[in-house]
């Protein structure tokens, strides 16, 4: 499949979305996926796109705006060797990659993304465990992403999040050279709430509520590396810019971050945050939790 040179304006459903299903009678993934060049936005009025007149929808209209390029809802089959590449995003809740029906999704690429005006979270990699398909299908996988070369400006305050579920990390993820600029405002109560886990939910970006970090919220993951990652508030914000929860093998090279707290860590082993102007290194192996 390839979807290129595409603009996408949904104002209500979402935009590009490839779901994998057993309508077949058996697992079959969607796969060999290509997407790029495209142009996504969800708050543009029908036909005003078509038309060239560009209409914005109405400001209490945003809520509801979609617009985003997602891997699911539906997976029961799963996602293999995609990449999205060279695409630009207006006013769109982003990308999602989600298997929460026991897909293996794996091997995914991004790279060379803009953003303007996200709804929601710029980036929302969720594992969970809703299993709505075939009785005892396992829960499913979500390893070796690699994410380079994105710059998103102006998101809401909800932060980019990594969430497998307890026992199911997400797996191998890589980031970098990523500019993330969040509206910012968190208080510090805000940074002291613990997220419900939400397992069994249907996989949005608000499903946890607000959350305690600015930047990432990473929770349930194994083997995670962020290099050249910069997060900017335009707000004050008392949240850390990453918040870490139950999380193996965790490397930061060459971060920025808002004036404050760098990382919040609960039950966090094999960190390392080094290379880092505003902060000295850091290395560990054991389990820890505590804040930098």
């Amino acid at each position: 499949m390839r979807v290129s040179n595409c603009t996408v304006n949904s104002p209500w459903d979402d935009g590009i979305c490839p779901k994998s299903s057993f309508a077949l009678g058996y697992a079959r993934a969607s796969e060999n996926i290509t997407i790029s060049d495209c142009y996504l936005s969800g708050n543009y009025q029908l036909g005003s796109v078509i038309d060239g007149t560009w209409k914005p929808m109405p400001p209490e209209h945003a809520r509801h705006a979609t617009g985003r390029i997602k891997c699911g809802t539906e997976s029961n089959g799963g996602f293999k060797n995609i990449t999205i590449s060279n695409c630009v995003f207006d006013q769109s809740r982003g990308i999602a990659l989600e298997t929460v029906d026991g897909a293996i999704c794996e091997d995914i690429t991004i790279t060379g993304i803009t953003m303007r005006n996200t709804f929601h979270c710029p980036l929302f990699l969720r594992l969970g465990r809703r299993m709505r398909g075939p009785a005892n299908a396992p829960i499913g996988t979500l390893k070796r992403v690699i994410i380079s070369n994105i710059t998103s400006y102006n998101a809401s305050p909800l932060p980019s999040i990594i969430a497998g579920v307890g026992g199911h990390p997400v797996e191998d993820v890589k980031i970098s050279d990523v500019f993330l600029q969040q509206v910012g405002g968190g208080s510090s109560e805000l940074a002291a709430r613990q997220p419900p886990d939400e397992e069994a939910t249907y996989p949005e970006p608000t499903m946890f509520g607000e959350l305690p970090a600015s930047g990432f919220f990473i929770r349930h993951a194994r083997n995670v590396e962020m290099s050249h990652v910069e997060i900017e508030t335009v707000s004050t914000d008392a949240r850390p810019a990453f918040w870490l929860q139950d999380v193996e093998g965790a490397d930061f090279f060459r971060m920025r971050f808002p004036a404050g707290r760098a990382y919040a860590l609960d039950r966090v082993a094999k960190f390392r945050s080094f290379g880092s102007r505003s902060m000295s290194d850091v290395s560990f192996d054991d389990l820890q939790s505590r804040t930098i």
